[in-house]
């Protein structure tokens, strides 16, 4: 799945900065983006203290850079550009404070375009990596919200679900904003988006404040004459199983034929995207994060070193 993504990146390495540059499944992960040279990681961190780990696991990271925060020469520099961002809503000083943890610190590295995105999340939570983003890189222009997919993948199948772990309820322009970043985000994994937006009736067969919202935000992506094609509101079946989707909607152009799934709320959308996960044996790949003018990204704290390579990639590959 990422073999393009890798060549890509092999002509063009981006640099993508790890906060928890400590952490020995970051730098089993950073060690072999580094060898392989697909991307140039930077570390956050004691280097003493990252070589000792390194040292202790058995992890070559020569020729990776280290940056420690607490002694970084453009500190002062970096505050001033906080605090011009920040003005207002935070002082000089806490600016400074928030600069001594790592995932402000590399937020604000991207910021300044001295790498071309963040993986976080392996010890900080999702709110720590997502709050420096909103606050620092704020969302892309035209965009209110930031959301997530997961791109599900077995052999000779490959989908986008989203959003199933940031917005709890979306609104019908919230949803606009999540099909269309989701598409995008298909696009960078060899998907050709057929987009649907689930519910439990298929235009008009239910009713009810949910099956009105999706079709609200079906009405406002077709009016974006948008260059993939999108239908709504669509059972599951109607949208995935072809002959059901005949019958239930025959003149779409997504039913029975969809590989982007929107899902109404995240009850839905983390329910469906496990049960894919668990029952049909789908690689779930994500969350990735979305709408954020920056590539952002957030791990889970359970991960390992094989997840944090695949996220680092993704990471890169946004950033062009």
């Amino acid at each position: 799945m990422f073999e393009k993504m890798i060549e890509k990146l092999k002509a063009n390495p981006r640099k993508v900065v790890f906060p928890e540059g400590e952490d020995s499944r970051i730098l089993h992960a950073a060690s072999r983006l580094k060898q392989e040279a697909i991307l140039e990681p930077l570390l956050l961190g004691n280097p003493s203290d990252v070589a000792a780990v390194a040292k202790d696991a058995n992890i070559n990271i020569d020729g990776i850079e280290i940056i420690n925060p607490k002694s970084y020469e453009k500190l002062d520099e970096m505050v001033m550009v906080m605090f011009e961002l920040r003005k207002g809503k935070m002082t000089e000083k806490e600016c400074r404070e928030a600069l001594q943890k790592t995932n402000y610190f590399g937020t604000m590295l991207v910021k300044m375009g001295i790498a071309d995105g963040l993986l976080g999340g392996a010890t900080y939570s999702t709110a720590d990596t997502v709050r420096p983003a909103l606050q620092i890189i704020k969302t892309k222009p035209g965009n209110s919200i930031v959301s997530s997919c997961f791109i599900m993948d077995r052999p000779g199948e490959r989908y986008a679900m989203a959003d199933c772990a940031i917005n709890l309820f979306p609104t019908a322009d919230e949803l606009v904003e999540i099909a269309v970043e989701t598409a995008g985000m298909a696009r960078l994994f060899g998907i050709d988006p057929k987009v649907a937006m689930l519910s439990y009736s298929s235009l008009g067969s239910g009713k009810g404040p949910e099956v009105d919202k999706i079709r609200e935000a079906t009405e406002k992506l077709k009016a974006m004459q948008l260059d993939f094609p999108v239908d709504g509101e669509l059972q599951f079946d109607a949208a995935f199983v072809p002959e059901v989707g005949k019958t239930k909607a025959p003149n779409s152009k997504v039913a029975g034929e969809a590989n982007v799934f929107i899902f109404p709320d995240i009850n839905a959308g983390n329910i469906g995207y496990k049960i894919a996960q668990r029952l049909g044996n789908f690689e779930a790949i994500g969350p990735i994060l979305m709408g954020i003018n920056a590539p952002i990204n957030d791990l889970s704290r359970g991960t390992n070193a094989e997840e944090v390579y695949k996220m680092a990639i993704i990471t890169a590959a946004a950033a062009e």
